[in-house]
């Protein structure tokens, strides 16, 4: 099965309390997942990284083999397509995590997108953290 799939991790303080969103869909455009989880404390890096493995989990689990991610994380999309080193050694066991499960699929693109069209899983990576204060 082919999907769509939008990611994003938010932390607020950098490290301080952080979440994960993200939206899987159907190439026809009907959301068949998502993802709403509290991480913890982490940087906002980490974020985006954990917010992604838990997005490829999810889609793995709805049978996705063909993946097509957006993520408005500018430095995870330029490390995963291999255009930047992953430095920080913090980045660096989530980048072969996520490169281990991408390795597994048919097939996988990954695409910067601005915040604005990434609306959804920002509003579930922030849901994430605010659900903690209850």
């Amino acid at each position: 099965m082919e999907c769509l799939l939008y990611s994003d991790g938010a932390a607020r303080g950098n490290p301080g309390p952080a979440g994960a969103g993200a939206t899987i869909l159907k190439a026809d455009g009907t959301v068949v997942g998502e993802v709403c989880t509290y991480l913890g404390e982490m940087t906002n890096n980490q974020a985006e990284y954990r917010a992604l493995l838990l997005a490829l989990d999810k889609a793995s689990t709805l049978g996705a083999t063909q993946i097509t991610i957006y993520a408005d994380s500018e430095l995870l999309v330029r490390q995963v397509k291999g255009e930047y080193r992953v430095r920080d050694a913090g980045l660096k066991p989530l980048f072969h995590d996520v490169m281990g499960r991408l390795q597994k699929l048919d097939g996988y693109t990954i695409q910067h997108i601005p915040r604005e069209k990434n609306k959804r899983a920002d509003q579930l990576a922030n849901l994430a953290i605010d659900s903690q204060k209850l």
